[in-house]
């Protein structure tokens, strides 16, 4: 059997023996899958509905964005500056839609990947900026809201902060080891 051969046997039998270790456990510990399992489900859709009302808003604002040109004017604005710091200007889009949207973000990146090509530059650069940031008005609307949570300003900024130290740092490693 080549190694090949063995990690895809181990990637095809994971979950299925995961699945069979937590249903063993929870026999032995005389829990109630079943109804458990239907619990979790309910609080589950009882979430969704809590946060549906940030989710369209995420989505109006994106939305917005796009068809305002405010994306397409800040990167024609930074063109200048990005191309003495080598940064493509077709990352700008990834980098302000990042921080909204992991779907979006991945729009943007497939893209970029798409236009550039798989070992190009910018498709580098865009995989690590995807990497390195999170989805912070998301996270905070899903979670937050979930939870009821309305006073987000502090969450926020410390998110938007970590968001640009991780594209910041994603452009220098992308120039150390691609430039």
């Amino acid at each position: 059997m080549t190694f090949q051969n063995f990690i895809n046997l181990i990637s095809l039998w994971t979950l299925p023996i995961i699945i069979l270790i937590i249903l063993t456990v929870a026999v032995c510990k005389k829990v109630h899958v079943y109804e458990e399992f239907t619990e979790g489900a309910k609080d589950g859709f009882k979430v969704a509905i809590n946060i549906i009302p940030y989710l369209v808003a995420i989505m109006v604002a994106i939305s917005m964005l796009r068809a305002s040109g405010l994306i397409d004017m800040c990167e024609h604005l930074m063109s200048g500056i990005l191309n003495k710091l080598s940064i493509p200007a077709d990352v700008i889009p990834l980098m302000i839609v990042r921080s909204l949207s992991g779907s979006a973000a991945l729009g943007v990146f497939s893209d970029i990947a798409n236009n550039f090509g798989p070992d190009s530059y910018a498709t580098k650069l865009a995989a690590l900026i995807v990497g390195s940031s999170e989805t912070t008005f998301y996270v905070l609307a899903v979670y937050f809201g979930s939870v009821k949570i309305s006073k987000v300003r502090y969450a926020m900024l410390t998110g938007i902060i970590a968001d640009i130290i991780g594209i910041v740092a994603a452009i220098a490693v992308a120039r150390m080891f691609f430039l």
